[in-house]
């Protein structure tokens, strides 16, 4: 009975040290080794509040994640390996998350990456303690013309004020770390995007955007609360000039990123993504690039073989994607 109560007793202690030791690893940061067996029992909040996340979001109902937004997820959780990448998705709810795992292929293939979170996006609950609270329980969605945009630009600046990180579009392929903190990216000579940026919790211009939110909401204009509201608070404070080659400005102790950053191809040639280079770019100047999905109507995508720029893309900063969702799907197509 002694020896029993022993190897109890050992079999105890070495659960709890375990526990413990578990416990510190999430707080180091160094956790993502670990997560595999554990991570589907972490909340939103407790993975925000390892810090440092980079956040996506899907405002639409859509469950299936295409492979464009799957792209974005997985080069990001490639390029910041140390970093949770969190994919907030508002047709998502905790009871679907394990069908939903054995369902659909892109949402697997994104659940088994080691430090990718897919979480249902509450809007009450991420809009408490800010600003946009009251703005969001007397909003009517069914009667605004923008809701899915306006919804996301709303959700993105409440998550980064909370929690801290960077919040990227989904349709943004990473292809090397950001070195700012605190960023903002410019389109173009002084205006700048809200589809990626970076901030530490609780930082002032966030807040000071959600106010203006509020104050100078109309959903009917697309992007003035979005891009414009981005631009419009940069100027209050900055004295924007013009990019005169790759150089960043930094005003406020805030990075104003050069649009070599993620626009080196600007919207109007948003197309030039889906078309064969003689020589592709080497975008050495570019920490990601924002691929324009708002853009693209006919609704392009990336054909296997195809030797387009951005099947080139999807081979170096998300193999997994394109073996999955691109090469199976040619295969599937010819049996």
């Amino acid at each position: 009975k002694a020896r029993m109560l022993k190897k109890i007793q050992i079999c105890l202690c070495f659960f709890f040290v375990s526990g413990i030791l578990y416990e510190i690893s999430l707080l180091s940061g160094c956790c993502f080794s670990y997560m595999p067996m554990s991570k589907n029992f972490l909340t939103p909040e407790q993975v925000l509040n390892l810090g440092k996340s980079i956040i996506f979001l899907e405002t639409t109902e859509r469950l299936e994640p295409p492979p464009l937004v799957s792209c974005s997820v997985e080069s990001a959780a490639r390029i910041y390996q140390d970093r949770p990448i969190i994919l907030f998705m508002k047709g998502l709810t905790n009871d679907t998350a394990l069908d939903l795992n054995s369902s659909y292929v892109a949402f697997s293939l994104l659940s088994s990456m080691k430090n990718v979170f897919i979480f249902p996006l509450q809007m009450e609950t991420v809009f408490q303690e800010t600003p946009l609270l009251q703005w969001y329980n007397q909003v009517i969605p069914e009667q605004e013309k923008n809701w899915i945009h306006v919804s996301s630009d709303a959700s993105r600046l409440a998550l980064i004020w909370k929690y801290g990180g960077i919040y990227m579009d989904t349709d943004v392929i990473s292809i090397r770390p950001i070195p700012e903190e605190s960023f903002l990216a410019a389109q173009k000579s002084k205006f700048s995007s809200n589809g990626i940026f970076g901030f530490p919790a609780h930082h002032k211009f966030i807040w000071d955007c959600m106010e203006n939110f509020v104050l100078k909401y109309n959903g009917n204009i697309w992007g003035n609360q979005g891009p414009f509201l981005m631009t419009r608070m940069l100027k209050a404070i900055c004295n924007l000039t013009d990019f005169k080659g790759t150089e960043d400005h930094s005003c406020q102790n805030i990075s104003f990123l050069n649009p070599q950053r993620f626009y080196p191809i600007p919207y109007p040639a948003w197309g030039r993504y889906y078309e064969v280079w003689d020589k592709s770019p080497n975008f050495n100047h570019s920490y990601a690039l924002h691929l324009w999905n708002f853009m693209n109507h006919n609704r392009k995508t990336v054909v296997a073989g195809s030797n387009t720029l951005a099947e080139k893309l999807y081979k170096a900063y998300c193999p997994t994607t394109y073996k999955d969702l691109i090469q199976n799907a040619k295969l599937r197509d010819v049996t």
